[in-house]
């Protein structure tokens, strides 16, 4: 009698990587799938499918390797536990980004075999995954999704000259492919970026990248512009120049000196380790600079700790940036803690805190260090992990960057 086999996923943008580890599972039985459903994958992905499940059951269910399909009706990571009651499997089979201690837990405890196999292509096919497929399609689309967007890796608030003038130092920012939804008000840039679109909609203009970063720096801060607000120069340069940047800033609001590298190794080594969760956006009313606290000593710490940070990932040393990062993250709360529990109206908002989602991945083991995007106040927390790919494998409402080389 053929073993009962069992594969799970969400299978939203089918391709023929996911066909060749269908048939790979195959190979050691029947073939029974489940399938992450709407409502899963909206919880953790923040966002729609792009294909509804009954159609993604319907594809899934069309290919020669499988012998039946399900749409998981659990929740979270582990969706699948009652399609595993339905199916009662005698081997599970995963990829190996896809494995989990978990998994393997739960497989142990069910007297389920539990096979972990290396993603590799069909002969003669190119390797495929949805992440790559997404990027791609990122960077294919029009209306401005083209348009990158930054993420401030350490030394956050330094580009304001109110935070500057107690001590100088450096901002740290990367250019991010728009590789997934960018929300409004989530730390991401994304009122520069809108900035942005009104001028050049699909993509960024060819042209030497600090220039065009004054260009939107001035263009964003007009005279005439009625709040006031002077937007920080880290947002403008993060989205223009390409690769990693540095920009530092002693009482100005446009930095002396820029320097930048887009070194693959060390491009990879950032995407290898930084991953970001999407948060609720901040709130209407929020605020985040209400009872701060700046002095010397604590943009001192800051300044210190974007240092430590760019040698670290210019060496390469896991440990030694995820310490600096974390460090910086605690010398920004540390002069504007509302960027944890933001003022809503005039007054500190408990409900609005976003503590508790520190407190839940900060406990991971695979997490090393943790800050908030932009200014806080929620958007999304950037981690610094062990292995991204193993990351976002085991979570799904987890988000792979890609980083802009051009």
């Amino acid at each position: 009698m053929s073993k009962k086999v069992f594969v799970s996923g969400c299978y939203d943008l089918l391709h023929s990587g996911h066909i060749e580890f269908f048939k790979q599972a195959s190979h050691y039985g029947e073939l029974y799938v489940g399938i992450g459903s709407d409502a899963t994958y909206l919880e953790y992905k923040h966002r729609k499918p792009m294909f509804p499940e009954e159609e993604r059951l319907f594809m899934v269910q069309s290919i020669k390797y499988v012998k039946q399909a399900y749409i998981n009706k659990g929740g979270g990571v582990i969706d699948f536990i009652p399609t595993l009651d339905i199916v009662k499997p005698d081997i599970f089979v995963v990829n190996t980004e896809g494995g989990s201690e978990e998994k393997r837990q739960l497989c142990r405890e069910r007297g389920i075999e539990y096979i972990e196999l290396q993603r590799r292509p069909a002969e003669g096919l190119q390797a495929r995954s949805s992440s790559s497929l997404k990027a791609q399609l990122g960077k294919e689309n029009d209306s401005g999704k083209g348009i990158p967007t930054r993420l401030d890796i350490a030394g956050t608030w330094i580009d304001q000259p109110y935070v500057s003038q107690y001590h100088p130092g450096w901002a740290i920012t990367i250019s991010l492919e728009p590789t997934f939804p960018i929300r409004d008000r989530c730390g991401l840039s994304t009122s520069t970026r809108k900035m942005i679109q009104m001028i050049w909609p699909v993509k960024l203009p060819n042209m030497d990248p600090e220039m065009l970063a004054r260009l939107v720096f001035c263009f964003e801060n007009n005279p005439e512009r009625e709040d006031g607000h002077i937007s920080g120069a880290q947002d403008s340069i993060g989205i223009c120049v390409p690769g990693l940047a540095r920009h530092y800033y002693d009482n100005n609001f446009w930095p002396s000196k820029i320097e930048s590298t887009k070194d693959e190794m060390t491009l990879r080594f950032l995407e290898s380790h930084l991953v970001m969760i999407p948060l609720e956006p901040r709130r209407a009313g929020c605020s985040v600079v209400e009872n701060r606290d700046i002095t010397p000593a604590k943009v001192a710490a800051l300044a210190d700790a974007a240092d430590l940070c760019w040698s670290a990932i210019l060496s390469r040393d896991l440990d030694s940036f995820a310490k600096a990062y974390k460090a910086s993250f605690e010398a920004q709360t540390a002069m504007f803690p509302a960027m944890v529990t933001p003022f809503v109206n005039g007054s500190p908002c408990e409900q609005a805190s976003v503590q508790p989602h520190i407190d839940r991945y900060s406990a991971m083991q695979d997490v090393l260090a943790w800050k908030l995007t932009g200014a806080g106040g929620g958007g999304y927390l950037a981690l610094v992990v062990r292995d991204a790919d193993k990351f976002v494998a085991s979570h799904p409402e987890s988000i792979e960057l890609h980083i802009r080389r051009e």
